[in-house]
């Protein structure tokens, strides 16, 4: 008799938890606001929480930038240790800034995890066009992000930011681009 009050105990306590979770993800946005598909930078539907959704996408980004350029530190080629310092040095800041309007307009402390990034592997005649590879797709994942948050932003900080980041990734992708033709004939 008593196994059986256990087995139903752990039984209510376990659907309990998940109607529990449920709910929570319907009736409290902030359940949502990480629900974007990180693969395609899409970051979900135009509401309160979209710029939010914007500035933590944008902390991965950058994040991804500079776990990038920390692998790119092995090359031999001096424009490619120059990118990867530059990018090593002035991602932090951006990151910094958009922290601040995490805390700022939202209240919000939590820390973005790091991406998922292309792993370079080892020094070889071909690691830094895997690097220019991984880095021009980078670029192009952020300028669909930006491409897609000036449809669905009002706030002019976000906008102008987003503006920002297009400009840099669009003429930093031309750069890579030219030097993958350079050096790579690709």
């Amino acid at each position: 008799m008593q196994k059986i009050s256990i087995y139903l105990f752990l039984s209510l306590l376990i659907i309990t938890f998940i109607v529990g979770v449920g709910f929570g993800y319907y009736l409290t946005p902030e359940y949502k606001l990480s629900m974007f598909d990180k693969n395609e930078m899409n970051l979900g539907q135009a509401d309160k929480w979209f710029d939010l959704r914007y500035i933590d996408a944008m902390i991965a980004h950058h994040k991804g930038a500079i776990l990038l350029a920390k692998q790119a530190e092995k090359s031999q080629r001096q424009e490619i240790k120059d990118l990867a310092l530059e990018i090593q040095k002035n991602e932090p800041v951006l990151i910094a800034e958009l922290y601040q309007w995490k805390k700022d307009w939202y209240n919000d402390s939590r820390v973005v995890k790091d991406p998922v990034v292309s792993k370079l592997g080892n020094y070889d005649d071909n690691f830094d066009l895997r690097f220019l590879n991984a880095l021009i797709y980078h670029h192009e994942a952020g300028i669909l992000m930006t491409k897609e948050t000036r449809t669905k932003s009002s706030n002019a900080v976000i906008l102008n930011n987003a503006d920002a980041v297009e400009n840099f990734l669009s003429n930093s992708s031309k750069m890579l681009k030219e030097w993958r033709i350079n050096w790579y004939g690709i």
